[in-house]
């Protein structure tokens, strides 16, 4: 008698270690990381350090910004993450200095392959430059990155790489101006 073939739909897309390692930090962020006090940014990065992020100094991650894999976190010195700011981050998910990622933003560093009857997941890593800023709303696809000095306008979708000191809005975002380049 042969075994009936799995429904690709409902093999698990990552490991046991890995959904064990996401609870023991979903637990952490409930009791000690969301109601934790706004100020506390050094708290909160010595957490997501504990749970294996690369974190530079001076960065104010708000209490409400929720990452998925700390692990999975590289941040160089002054990055802000606001409040309500998502980054499913199951590969590497990277900003690099003074970059900002305001109140609502998604950084959605996974999909699946839609092409492929099992369904898998896919994964880049997303990339923010030096003192680009991804706005409210905004959203970055996998695999993306974001210039240095970019800004991703209110609502727009990042579905390629943007170019350094450009402002993008739309969806797909699309170039409206140039920035002015800060030294």
């Amino acid at each position: 008698m042969t075994r009936p073939t799995p429904d690709p739909y409902l093999v698990p897309n990552t490991s046991l270690v890995s959904k064990a390692l996401r609870a023991v930090w979903g637990i952490a962020y409930v009791l000690l990381f969301r109601p934790s006090p706004r100020p506390m940014h050094r708290w909160r990065a010595w957490m997501l350090r504990r749970f294996g992020a690369t974190l530079g100094p001076d960065c104010h991650i708000y209490a409400k910004a929720r990452i998925w894999a700390p692990w999975n976190l590289h941040c160089e010195d002054a990055v802000a993450i606001a409040d309500d700011a998502e980054i499913y981050n199951p590969t590497k998910v990277e900003l690099r200095s003074h970059a900002i990622v305001s109140q609502g933003a998604y950084l959605c560093g996974a999909s699946h392959d839609v092409n492929d009857a099992a369904f898998p997941m896919v994964s880049g890593p997303i990339v923010i430059g030096r003192y680009a800023w991804v706005c409210a709303r905004a959203s970055v696809q996998m695999g993306v990155t974001i210039g240095d000095g970019a800004v991703l306008g209110l609502g727009a979708v990042a579905t390629r790489d943007l170019e350094p000191w450009t402002v993008y809005g739309g969806i797909p975002a699309r170039p409206i101006s140039r920035r002015r380049v800060i030294s």
